[in-house]
């Protein structure tokens, strides 16, 4: 499927990487400045999507100077081995808890096939090494160098994940944050809708809320662009919207372990709780979006629980 990268202003696009095969997703973010740069991967999968992208906007893979991927998650950064070889200029920018493990992605491996079981070769292969000379490693505060009008900005932001940073671009002051702010859910049309990520295996509450209290409150940015997906002009809705969800996911599943369960229910009952809310706002359990919020609250459930026995023991 062919779709034409989105133009966002501030000369940025967004190509959608159909992750999951589910349009509206996962993207990559292009940055065109001097030094021509991409933020995300996404899976695999999505490579050709990405590539095509490129040439839609007229850009030669063989230009790319960076590629940027704000956490290693597969869903982020799986296909970033398999990007390089048709973009043999560029090194992969990553935080340093996270570049060992695209040099040797094999625990990364282990970790989604856990999650995903029997749909991991399907959503995730193949996974490429990336040589350590390809690898640049960004501290917290760290900046990178693309034009005299331009440099971006590291910062490091857990809460969903240890190896997770977010990027702050001055030019449109907005800040490129993965999922440590949540999901903004782009197949709801009539209003913005954001959920929490709570994946396995580094989840923690309070770091989400610092993260998002830094990105909102301190650094008071104009925009936030979504790995999952696209850009929220709204900060503060951002902000409210999280603040309410984060709460209500851990207490659900700390009534949920009490009684003996695991995630499996917890995922149930979230469902419930988010249906209920968006139906008052008149979208119908046989909208499209729910075919995205599935998948994430199976995955925000299992990270739920994870930290809530790491947290009991």
């Amino acid at each position: 499927m062919k779709k034409k990268p989105f133009d966002l202003g501030n000369r940025i696009h967004l190509i959608d990487g159909f992750d999951l095969g589910i349009p509206s997703r996962t993207g990559t973010y292009v940055i065109n400045e001097d030094e021509l740069t991409l933020v995300e991967t996404g899976p695999s999968m999505s490579v050709p999507y990405i590539l095509n992208g490129l040439k839609q906007l007229n850009i030669d893979p063989a230009d790319i100077k960076y590629i940027i991927v704000t956490h290693i998650h597969l869903d982020h950064a799986g296909g970033a081995g398999l990007l390089l070889k048709d973009c043999p200029n560029a090194k992969v920018v990553v935080h340093p808890k996270g570049a060992r493990h695209l040099a040797d992605p094999s625990r990364l491996i282990q970790g989604a096939k856990a999650v995903y079981r029997d749909d991991f070769e399907r959503l995730f292969e193949p996974i490429l090494p990336i040589p350590e000379e390809k690898l640049i490693i960004k501290e917290d505060g760290d900046t990178l160098y693309l034009s005299e009008n331009c440099q971006l900005t590291f910062h490091h932001t857990r809460g969903h994940a240890d190896h997770h940073f977010s990027i702050y671009d001055p030019v449109s002051n907005g800040i490129f944050t993965g999922d440590t702010v949540g999901v903004r859910y782009d197949q709801i049309k009539e209003f913005e809708f954001y959920l929490p990520s709570t994946s396995p295996n580094q989840f923690r509450p309070d770091e989400m809320i610092a993260s998002l209290e830094k990105i909102v409150n301190e650094l008071k940015v104009d925009t936030i662009y979504f790995g999952h997906f696209g850009p929220s002009n709204q900060p503060m809705e951002v902000y409210k919207q999280i603040k309410y969800w984060l709460p209500k996911f851990v207490e659900t599943g700390e009534k949920v372990r009490d009684k003996g369960h695991g995630h499996e229910q917890l995922c149930e009952e979230l469902l419930t709780l988010v249906q209920n809310f968006i139906s008052e706002k008149n979208i119908v359990e046989s909208h499209h979006v729910y075919e995205v919020i599935n998948v994430d609250l199976q995955v925000c459930s299992m990270g739920i629980i994870y930290y809530l026995e790491k947290r009991n023991k």
